[in-house]
């Protein structure tokens, strides 16, 4: 169960805008994880409805005083479903990380490497979550991507930080992390995690895990900026364009620092609000799977709105200019498939499976 110290940090919280922002965010997730000709949404449901329900609760009630809200928290954050806690921590970080890392508030999350599988031996695999998730949501919908790994004979360790943080700051406090990691490395990242994956690269200098790392794949990285994220005008000016977008529109008043970084890729403390411009590493097999919501991704507009948030030239690495192209190893397109389903998807985990298949030695 979460300490008195971790609830106290919650009545910090601007409880009417971390309200507002988690219904956009809700709203968001309801509209990436439909399909694509079912009606339309504004609430989750199953555990993810119950996580953005509790993130609601949390501001809620800590406007009716600390003590109340210590008393109907337990349920939700008490030991019989700790992932409802985590899961709902996993939200509030990614939509105000940055203020809580800013006001030393104890619900920041720290960056740490978790086992996946007990017993598990071989060379690491880290797996990287995207904005607002954690490291055990690569086991859901049925899908368990950590025991496919562990089957194939890597170590699977996941990554839990706070993807309200800004980029970089992710990506050196990894580059520090992984030192301590020993082996040749795998790194796996989900959307936001390809982009603090490929940030740690570029910062690690002359760190000893970097002559160590061998592969790195990403799934649905907005390697090329995600256009949904950037907020303002032209946010406004892309409604029309999908539902997907639509509960986006909200988050341009009060969007952490992690979620800016997400409008052009920006990987560096100096590239603040543009595109960093770094080449993928060399020496290392690099991956890219990019996924479109359409069954017919030949058009146009099927492959600019890709997965829902990510579209598919950016997710592969491609751009009209040749010093911002990423020369992926391999790259692999799968149609009918939204965001979420990256990390879900069956056919996804073979295609991985085949470029993982034999684990460096």
């Amino acid at each position: 169960m979460p300490s008195p110290q971790h609830l106290r940090g919650a009545s910090r919280l601007a409880v009417a805008a971390a309200t507002g922002v988690t219904d956009l965010v809700e709203a968001m997730h309801a509209e990436i994880a439909r399909l694509p000709l079912t009606a339309p949404r504004q609430r989750t449901g199953g555990l993810t409805g119950l996580v953005y329900g509790g993130v609601r609760g949390v501001t809620r009630l800590v406007g009716g005083g600390l003590d109340l809200a210590l008393a109907t928290l337990a349920p939700l954050l008490g030991q019989a479903r700790p992932e409802r806690a985590s899961a709902a921590l996993a939200a509030l970080n990614g939509l105000l990380g940055d203020y809580l890392e800013e006001t030393a508030n104890p619900l920041a999350t720290p960056m740490g490497l978790h086992p996946l599988m007990d017993g598990a031996s071989g060379p690491p695999l880290v797996l990287l979550h995207g904005l607002c998730m954690n490291e055990a949501q690569w086991r859901r919908d049925g899908a368990d991507f950590p025991a496919a790994f562990a089957a194939l004979g890597y170590r699977p360790l996941g990554l839990r930080y706070n993807s309200g943080r800004a980029i970089w700051r992710n990506g050196a406090e990894l580059a520090e992390l992984l030192d301590e990691v020993p082996g040749p490395l795998t790194l796996l990242g989900h959307s936001m995690g390809g982009l603090v994956a490929r940030s740690a690269i570029a910062q690690a200098g002359p760190r000893r895990w970097r002559q160590r790392l061998r592969a790195v794949v990403t799934l649905g990285t907005p390697h090329q900026g995600a256009p949904l994220e950037r907020g303002g005008q032209q946010l406004q000016q892309l409604l029309a364009l999908s539902a997907y977008s639509r509960p986006l529109a909200g988050l341009a008043a009060r969007r952490s620092a992690g979620i800016r970084d997400l409008a052009h890729a920006s990987l560096l403390e100096a590239d603040a609000g543009r595109a960093s411009v770094l080449p993928l590493p060399a020496g290392v097999a690099c991956y890219a799977v990019a996924a479109t919501t359409s069954r017919a991704p030949d058009g146009t507009r099927a492959r600019w709105l890709g997965d829902g948030l990510v579209p598919v030239a950016s997710a592969l690495g491609r751009h009209r200019s040749p010093a911002r192209r990423l020369a992926f190893t391999d790259t692999a397109l799968f149609t009918g498939l939204g965001h979420l389903g990256l990390q879900t998807d069956a056919a996804v985990l073979a295609q991985l499976q085949r470029w993982l298949d034999r684990p460096p030695a």
